[in-house]
């Protein structure tokens, strides 16, 4: 059986103020396709002003939604090359 390694490479960026943090994920797969998500977090105002909390925060939103886009991206494929239905499973 033969081991191929191949690696991906996420990018994150945040926009951030006092009370709000904003995120977008962006994985580039080998395919040439680029999966683009966005998260936010949202500091209330009696909450100590934590940046990398906010970021956190954001960051996980938008790769919990790069997640699900993958899955929905890989379910299409397996569909078209097999002429049937798939059942993702729940993450």
């Amino acid at each position: 059986m033969m081991h191929t390694t191949v690696g991906w490479h996420i990018e994150l960026e945040f926009e951030e103020d006092d009370q709000h943090t904003r995120s977008a994920a962006l994985v580039r797969l080998p395919d040439g396709t680029e999966v683009r998500t966005r998260g936010h977090a949202s500091r209330h105002h009696t909450d100590t002003n934590q940046p990398r909390v906010g970021e956190e925060v954001a960051a996980a939103r938008a790769l919990n939604e790069l997640a699900m886009q993958l899955l929905t991206k890989a379910h299409d494929e397996i569909d078209q090359a097999s002429g049937r239905t798939s059942h993702p499973i729940n993450v």
